[in-house]
């Protein structure tokens, strides 16, 4: 069973111009023709009364043998007799003997003041009026004329409809052309976006519907773009980080392996023990770089319906992890209530970041500052502090980055993903983050996000 043809949407718009122009047309050219042949069989019907009435009034004249009305000497044009109320009719002998029947006769008689009526039998029009007691004046005119001109009017309205419909046709054909040039544009962006995954703009022209439609276009295109530049980027600083790791796990074993074997290089029991706690340290960074990796990843997702988040719980739990890892590091809390929009295991792992950053640096023995305070502008800032080294002024535009490690962090356990996590985390939440360093001279980083006083 073939497929049914569809047809474009260029020839839909065309055939719809058709269609609206052809009934438009066509309605007036009916409304017209019907007008037209009221006037004419109106007009033809009051000057047949009317002549009518002008041989009734008309005094006879005498002829050879009798007197005739004066109105059969100038009537050549029409049929015109008089008719006896006993059913003959004196006519005269070039017009030819007009048509009667029961309704004229009526007339005659005096049971009718008119008769008015068309004749099938001659295709006529027949008038009767009373011409004095007895009898009655006959007219009748042919219509073949009147029809005659209403079909040359018809031909006329129906070749200019035709030529309406043509015209309405082309400029359908026109218009659509001209209107769906941005479609078509549309049309070979996104067959070319999935030929080559070329993702440039499309040129926009106009500010019509189809030019919005342009730009919500190109600003997908955007969206993707920059989703693909970041899973590449991704990818790349992922793979290069894993390469060190993988290294020297496989480094590591291939010496375990090597000394498993007779004939190879025997290992002191203190340089197995070092080789099988650098394994496990290493196995310990990747698993951490891969659960990083996969929350950024996560977070890369779009974004899910959110609900009311308590911000002081979020904190609270994040706090609670915290100290099971913070060892002898205490934590200086003070919250506030604020309430928002979001997703509250999103923004637990983003504090949880922030305090595990903050220990990482902070001394033994000393304390972390936890605040969560409203600014009064709508926002509220979740900050946290160290009193360790801090961070230097080279490296503060930089500690959000994925993968950034200061000199001081690079001989500290972490796969450099916290921190963007972190920002990661507050950017989808319609926030930012930024880092200092507080007056007690440790790093100071803070996390900046709308909402409401709980």
């Amino acid at each position: 069973m073939g497929r049914s043809r569809r047809f474009s949407l260029r020839s839909r718009v065309t055939l719809l111009a058709a269609i609206c122009v052809a009934g438009a047309v066509g309605l007036v050219s009916l409304g017209a023709y019907h007008t037209v042949r009221t006037n004419l069989y109106q007009q033809l019907d009051d000057s047949l009364v009317q002549r009518a009435a002008a041989a009734v009034e008309t005094p006879p004249v005498q002829s050879r043998l009798q007197q005739i009305p004066g109105a059969f000497l100038a009537s050549s044009d029409i049929q015109i007799g008089l008719l006896s109320a006993q059913g003959t009719i004196t006519y005269p002998g070039e017009g030819g003997q007009p048509p009667w029947g029961p309704q004229e006769l009526a007339v005659a008689r005096g049971n009718a003041s008119i008769s008015l009526r068309t004749d099938p039998a001659t295709d006529s029009r027949v008038v009767a009026l009373p011409s004095g007691a007895g009898q009655a004046m006959v007219l009748a005119q042919p219509l073949g004329p009147t029809k005659r001109t209403l079909n040359q009017l018809s031909v006329v309205l129906f070749l200019i409809s035709g030529a309406g419909i043509v015209v309405a046709a082309l400029a359908g054909t026109a218009v659509a052309r001209a209107g769906l040039r941005p479609v078509e544009r549309l049309t070979s962006a996104t067959e070319r976006i999935a030929r080559t995954g070329d993702l440039r703009p499309i040129p926009v022209s106009g500010d019509d519907e189809l030019a919005r439609l342009t730009h919500s276009f190109n600003t997908m295109l955007g969206t993707v773009a920059e989703s693909r530049e970041r899973q590449r980027q991704l990818v790349a600083d992922a793979g290069h980080e894993l390469r060190t790791p993988l290294t020297s796990l496989r480094t590591n074993l291939e010496l375990l392996l090597s000394a498993s074997r007779s004939a190879g290089p025997r290992l002191s029991e203190r340089d197995r023990a070092d080789i099988e706690a650098d394994i496990r340290g290493q196995l310990d960074e990747l698993t951490q770089l891969i659960g990083d990796l996969v929350e950024l990843a996560r977070q890369d997702e779009p974004r899910a319906e959110f609900e009311r988040v308590d911000l002081v719980e979020v904190v609270e739990r994040a706090l609670d992890r915290a100290r099971r890892r913070a060892g002898e590091i205490r934590f200086d809390v003070r919250l506030e209530p604020w309430v928002l929009s979001g997703d509250s295991s999103a923004l637990e792992r983003a504090v949880l970041n922030l305090l595990d950053n903050a220990v990482k640096f902070a001394p033994d023995g000393s304390s972390v500052r936890v605040r969560l305070r409203p600014l009064g502008d709508g926002t509220a800032v979740v900050e946290v502090a160290d009193f360790g080294p801090g961070i230097a002024p080279a490296d503060l535009p930089k500690v959000f980055d994925r993968f950034y490690r200061s000199s001081e962090a690079r001989t500290l356990p972490g796969s450099g993903l916290g921190l963007a996590i972190v920002k990661q985390a507050a950017e989808r939440h319609g926030g930012v983050v930024y880092a200092g360093n507080a007056p007690e001279g440790g790093a100071l980083l803070t996390m900046r996000l709308p909402g409401i006083p709980g």
